[in-house]
């Protein structure tokens, strides 16, 4: 196989990417109110108010908020050695014509890993690799498309909503 395919195999052994992100996104063009539910739970309010906080300090436009969200690293062909996982959460900016990432001002923390030789110092540095390992991945999002399915999916979410007079069912 070629160096950076997908997946290799070494000595039998499948091993996935290099890095593997995933996240959830919400355009924050998309939230209509900023206020929180009186019923809303611990854990939704929280999220919310990290939302909150998000618009007020980078504005809705070209800014989307990750949540939900885990960074890992393989360093080893081993999958059973070497890996390190980080969760983040937080605000990813894009230019003008929402076709590349311009920052990313994320909340990271080591979630678990497989390192015996893991010290602080290595920690701190792939803590602020993430930030840049999810603003590549968040340009390849966008190259695919998905941003803008995201994006065309919460308008039609919006528009069944108002067309309710703000009220889609139980939950929502």
């Amino acid at each position: 196989m070629e160096a950076g395919a997908a997946l290799q195999q070494t000595q039998g052994i499948l091993v996935k990417d290099p890095v593997e992100i995933s996240f959830r996104c919400l355009p924050l063009r998309s939230v209509p109110r900023l206020d929180i539910p009186v019923d809303a739970s611990p854990s939704f309010r929280a999220l919310a108010e990290r939302i909150r906080h998000a618009i007020q300090r980078h504005g809705a436009h070209n800014t989307y908020y990750l949540y939900d969200a885990r960074c890992t690293y393989h360093l080893t062909n081993d999958p059973a050695l070497g890996m390190l996982t980080f969760r983040f959460e937080g605000t990813v900016l894009t230019d003008e014509s929402d076709l590349k990432t311009v920052g990313a001002e994320l909340d990271v923390s080591l979630a678990g890993e497989t390192c015996d030789w893991l010290t602080e110092p290595i920690v701190t540095w792939f803590r602020e690799t993430v930030h840049r390992a999810v603003m590549v991945e968040f340009d390849r999002y966008i190259a695919a498309g998905d941003l803008k399915r995201t994006i065309e999916r919460l308008a039609r979410f919006q528009e069944a909503s108002d067309s309710q007079g703000g009220y889609l069912g139980m939950g929502l």
